[in-house]
């Protein structure tokens, strides 16, 4: 885990040194200046390390302020570095092209100072278009068709919410939102695919019980994130079950008699000791084999000898990149990155762009997702 973390902040501040020299170029500067601004982006680089200290001793209003800030110069950066990045391959054509034809193309090269200005301004308004994206709630609807759901029942409506991170940035107003989406979907049964809370759960006085306020018909089911564990399983667990969630840690139940549930804790608990049950497959195995059964799994990773033994599986974990282009990235680890799969012997994988957002409070061509499955009784 230490040396992920030192890979992750070894990258942001290798980015903070490009965006410095690009600031330095357009606009040359003394050792005040440049002290000053350097400064700056080493607080920014250590930002969320800062809000979780801040947190952590209580004090919540300048953990907040640090948070909104640091998490938002990291996405501007982010942008700004993926948009810059095409000024510097533009330029290294150009450059290549001259040496080619031994000709001076100089004169097809912008200024440092446009190089700096257009994609810093591009990365302002595609903030301002992330944040308030990250707002707008869909609804995502999918219809599936099985002969496991009785034809006297008929349907079966499942909500799901994934990666919502209840915490510093994602509060009240957010959840709210959220709330407003699942009561217009009205489900029988509402699942969570971890990383529901985030942060020092001690902040989050109130969101528990706003949650409690919906109440299927058949329950609602919630797994552990990674997030749970970086932020205190305990407490995780104790919001999570104040929130109304029956949780399920490598278990399974057969609700109402009508659709078996399974749910497996995130192998991050493995990290930290804290991963408990039996295995996946032996756990599935064990289900009646006539009713329909959903898996319930952070990562959209595929057990090969769980196929066969459910019929859908929920994820999340991934946002989709959250902002693109990161998602190129992200895919690197997860092939199946977000949307609808089928996978062999019979079952299939579903994974969520997520409800809220992490770090950066802003989605950009990633809009936030409430997935409605409605399981129909069908061939």
């Amino acid at each position: 885990m230490s040396l992920f973390l030192f890979t992750i902040f070894s990258i942001y501040s290798a980015v903070h040194v490009y965006v410095f020299l690009k600031v330095k170029a357009a606009f040359p500067f003394g050792m005040g200046a440049g002290f000053l601004l350097g400064v700056f982006m080493a607080v920014m680089t250590f930002a969320p390390i800062l809000v979780r200290l801040l947190e952590r001793h209580g004090y919540e209003y300048p953990a907040r302020l640090t948070a909104y800030v640091g998490y938002s110069w990291m996405g501007i950066i982010f942008l700004f570095f993926c948009l810059s990045t095409v000024f510097d391959i533009y330029r290294l054509c150009i450059s290549i092209a001259g040496f080619i034809s031994s000709r001076h193309l100089a004169s097809l090269v912008p200024s440092a100072k446009i190089t700096f200005l257009v994609p810093a301004s591009l990365a302002l308004l595609t903030a301002l278009y992330g944040y308030s994206d990250a707002l707008n709630i869909r609804e995502e609807k999918i219809t599936i068709r099985s002969s496991k759901i009785s034809d006297t029942l008929g349907r079966l409506r499942i909500a799901q919410i994934s990666d919502v991170h209840l915490g510093i940035i994602v509060r009240e107003a957010r959840l709210k939102k959220i709330i407003r989406v699942i009561r217009y979907a009205n489900p029988d049964i509402l699942v969570s695919t971890g990383d529901l809370v985030d942060g020092q759960i001690d902040s989050l006085t109130g969101l528990a019980e706003t949650l409690q306020e919906i109440k299927p018909r058949y329950g609602k089911y919630a797994i552990i994130g990674n997030h749970e564990f970086y932020a205190g399983l305990p407490h995780a667990l104790e919001i999570t079950k104040k929130a109304g969630f029956t949780m399920l840690r490598n278990e399974a139940v057969t609700s109402a008699g009508l659709i078996n549930i399974a749910g497996i804790d995130d192998p991050t608990g493995r990290y930290f000791g804290l991963s408990r049950g039996i295995p996946e497959d032996e756990l599935l195995s064990r289900l009646p084999k006539n009713t329909f059964t959903l898996l319930l799994k952070h990562q959209p990773a595929i057990n090969q000898k769980s196929l066969g033994l459910f019929d859908l599986q929920l994820s999340g974990h991934t946002h989709n990149g959250q902002i693109f282009p990161f998602r190129y990235m992200v895919r690197l680890f997860f092939s199946h990155l977000t949307g609808w799969y089928a996978l062999p012997r019979g079952s299939h994988l579903y994974v969520s762009r997520g409800t809220g957002t992490w770090g950066p409070p802003m989605r950009v061509l990633s809009s936030p997702e409430v997935t409605v499955i409605d399981i129909i009784h069908g061939g």
